[in-house]
């Protein structure tokens, strides 16, 4: 027997599933949570929307009009050296890729060590962090940079004297304007007899240095700390990513050897979501302003200019250099390399699957931000005794040597690329946008025209 038609009018009525722009499913959860609990989110690593990037810049290689060198018999130089304005002792690095500062507290001691072991066979520096200098990155560092920073944590001046640099820390890209943060689950004995704070009690630090209100008493800050290391070691001067133009000026009228700046892609430890995603400026746009400072300045090559913030590749370094940095700092793809977010952990020569220790902490590998919880599946981000010998240092320090060095191939076969035989002869004229954005926070044209937005006609 035939069904009857069923008439279009009395069909079911279809509800279309559209999600709000304004207010999705990231949106939704957020106003949930901040609902149920009334505590704001605090999370590791740096942001997670897409920023304007590295990514949307491409460099136009020697063809006819301009000539590409032969990767197998010219060579290509990559010697940087930082801190050449008043040091006695400026750093000598190999490659222009160093360790971004981060602290014993935030970081394992055996992950510490493997920092300093990689970056004294690759000839570049690692940078302490706040918390102070362990025994095993002094060790095993031929080149350390000491961080004094608004937290005084660690802080002692005997250490600063067996330093190579000292690194004066303003901000963070990751919270320009924050104090760092580390919960008390990471607050174990060494921890806390090193920042001479409670076990087990969380701790944040100042968003300011005490020591100073302005400008002017910067310039008093840097005077000592030159002459306690009788004006042998550099002093850099770290800002995070916010009224860069105008800090990196002031910076060097503040006597700075060096000025490191680190976009708002900078990852942390811990700090508040809304810093992450909503305080400061992108790397990029970073960058040019700093650039544009040191040449307003006639500064440019006397002060170095160190740039961090998402640096993840080698062509990442490529353009950061060609933008106009001496030398890049990395962070967040240095724990990645040490095996962040990697399914598995790397003991007694074998894998070891850590699986079911990222779904303790409701995520997953690729998703997993919870360094400030010291639950790490990998062992890099704990003060846990037995997390922590989840990370072996010989290993850490060989995978960290394989991603820098591969970073540092890509950066020579670019150059080379586009003629060039020293990596620090790349330039701003070396590169085009991809988007109307990088195009105009960069300065460089958008692909296929001469229109740089804001500066030139259309």
């Amino acid at each position: 027997m035939n069904k009857p038609v069923e008439h279009p009018a009395q069909a079911p009525k279809r509800i279309q599933r559209e999600e709000s722009a304004g207010f999705d499913r990231t949106v939704i959860d957020y106003i949930h949570n901040a609902a149920a609990h009334g505590l704001y989110e605090i999370r590791g690593l740096g942001a997670k929307r897409k920023l304007p990037h590295f990514d949307d810049l491409v460099f136009l290689a020697g063809s006819v009009s301009r000539y590409p060198l032969e990767g197998y018999r010219e060579k290509c130089h990559t010697k940087t050296v930082l801190g050449t304005r008043y040091a006695k002792k400026p750093v000598e690095l190999d490659i222009p890729i160093t360790f971004a500062g981060m602290s014993f507290g935030s970081l394992s001691a055996r992950v510490k060590e493997a920092l300093g072991r990689a970056a004294t066979e690759l000839g570049t520096s690692t940078t302490t962090g706040d918390g102070g200098m362990t025994q095993e990155e002094r060790q095993s560092s031929k080149t350390l940079v000491y961080q004094c920073l608004p937290s005084r944590y660690g802080f002692n001046p005997d250490d600063v004297r067996r330093a190579d640099a000292i690194e004066v820390v303003i901000g963070q890209g990751a919270k320009p304007g924050g104090g760092g943060m580390l919960l008390g689950q990471k607050v174990n004995p060494r921890v806390a007899k090193m920042r001479t704070l409670p076990e087990g009690i969380d701790q944040r630090s100042a968003c300011r240095h005490p020591d100073w209100t302005g400008p002017d008493d910067l310039v008093i800050k840097i005077n000592e700390l030159r002459e306690i290391t009788d004006w042998q070691v550099p002093i850099y001067v770290k800002i995070g990513a916010t009224r860069v133009y105008n800090d990196v000026k002031l910076a060097v009228h503040a006597g700075a050897d060096v000025v490191v700046v680190d976009g708002m892609q900078g990852g942390t430890a811990a700090t508040q979501s809304v810093f992450i995603e909503h305080v400061g400026i992108p790397t990029l746009a970073a960058l040019r302003q700093a650039v544009e400072a040191l040449e307003e300045l006639d500064m440019r090559g006397k002060v170095q200019l160190v740039i961090s913030g998402g640096i993840r590749t080698g062509a990442d370094v490529a353009k950061a250099l060609a933008l106009g940095a001496d030398a890049v700092s990395v962070g967040q793809g240095t724990l990645i390399a040490l095996g962040c977010n990697h399914e598995a952990y790397f003991q007694n020569g074998a894998n070891h699957s850590a699986e079911e220790d990222y779904a303790k902490l409701g995520t997953a590998p690729g998703y997993c931000h919870h360094c400030h919880t010291g639950r790490c599946p990998v062992g890099i981000t704990t003060q846990d005794a037995i997390l922590e010998q989840r990370l072996d240092p010989a290993v850490g320090a060989k995978r960290l040597k394989n991603y820098f060095k591969t970073m540092n191939m890509e950066l020579t076969t670019v150059a080379r690329a586009c003629g060039k035989s020293n990596v620090h002869h790349l330039e701003r004229e070396d590169l085009v946008a991809l988007t109307i954005e990088a195009a105009a926070m960069a300065r460089v044209p958008l692909a296929g025209t001469s229109w740089i937005p804001g500066v030139t006609g259309t």
